[in-house]
């Protein structure tokens, strides 16, 4: 029984940083957060590809428990081209090409309906909120999104704030859709939409959360050796929900521990280019890098 549900995206990647290039890799938020969940739970996956789509990559998603069911195969596959330049924080865009995602329509498998668990990864929201309406009562719903989605379908992103419980966003994002250079300001304007906490991604200088009364801020790990920050904020989202799902427990104690555990797969997944890095990780990579995020935050 799959016990998360993610809906996103998953593309080919051509990607480039000071440190190397790779072209048509394995990625999309839903690829991303789909790995890093399964660290911790059996995650399902709602999406499309096209029919180009590299048979190896299925199967290293098989190989990490991810159920494709709810995968759709049609035309030709999402494509994404960026590159970093050392400013690691900010990717930069050469071209998006959207084929078959640009007319996917969102239908959640019968198997999928009860699924407890839902990450509405980076999509348009429109997906995101129709995904959610055909879900029977989830336990726990994570919300993403990006600056792209806030300039051109604020309304949408704003009407599926409302009905999550967790809004996932990074600092450049929270100052943009809610007009303030202000983070803490952002965060009470998001709790007042409607979710139980925000979380506010801040890259290499880690993650803040905000819930109604109380706020903790999770160190960045000081990696020495970045080579490509893709899917860094897509894999902190499905470790954080991953362990929620795993442990079953939402308060706001095991909510930093999720931070933590998000911020720990984050951090090995920028160590090697696309998913190089998580296909390789292990529970013990993560739990000696857990143990020394809580040694940083020892005074």
């Amino acid at each position: 029984m799959n016990d998360v549900l993610i809906i996103g995206t998953v593309a080919l990647d051509t990607i480039e940083t000071p440190f190397g290039k790779v072209e048509n890799a394995l990625g999309g938020s839903a690829t991303y957060a789909s790995f890093a969940a399964s660290f911790f739970s059996k995650p399902a996956i709602l999406s499309v590809v096209g029919k180009d789509f590299p048979n190896e990559y299925i199967d290293s998603m098989k190989k990490r428990n991810i159920d494709l069911e709810g995968l759709k195969v049609a035309g030709k596959t999402f494509h994404w081209e960026g590159f970093y330049e050392y400013d690691m924080n900010e990717a930069k865009t050469r071209k998006t090409e959207l084929n078959s995602l640009e007319h996917f329509k969102v239908d959640v498998p019968q198997e999928y309906k009860n699924i407890k668990y839902v990450f509405l990864a980076n999509i348009d929201p429109e997906h995101q909120l129709e995904a959610l309406n055909q879900m029977n009562k989830p336990i726990l719903v994570v919300l993403d999104t990006m600056n792209f989605w806030i300039s051109h379908k604020k309304n949408s992103v704003l009407e599926a704030i409302k009905k999550v419980d967790v809004l996932l966003l990074n600092d450049g994002e929270a100052r943009q859709l809610f007009n303030t250079a202000n983070l803490v300001k952002a965060a009470n304007e998001a709790l007042s939409l409607g979710p139980k906490a925000v979380i506010i991604k801040k890259g290499e200088h880690g993650a803040l959360l905000f819930t109604k009364n109380k706020h903790f801020s999770a160190p960045g790990y000081p990696l020495e050796n970045i080579r490509d920050p893709t899917g860094c904020g897509d894999s902190f989202g499905g470790a954080f929900i991953g362990y929620l799902a795993k442990t079953k427990d939402l308060d706001e104690k095991n909510l930093r521990k999720s931070i933590v555990y998000g911020s720990v797969v984050a951090s090995h997944n920028a160590e090697d280019f696309g998913l190089n890095r998580l296909k390789q990780l292990t529970m013990d990579d993560i739990e000696k890098r857990y143990k020394e995020f809580q040694d940083m935050r020892e005074f």
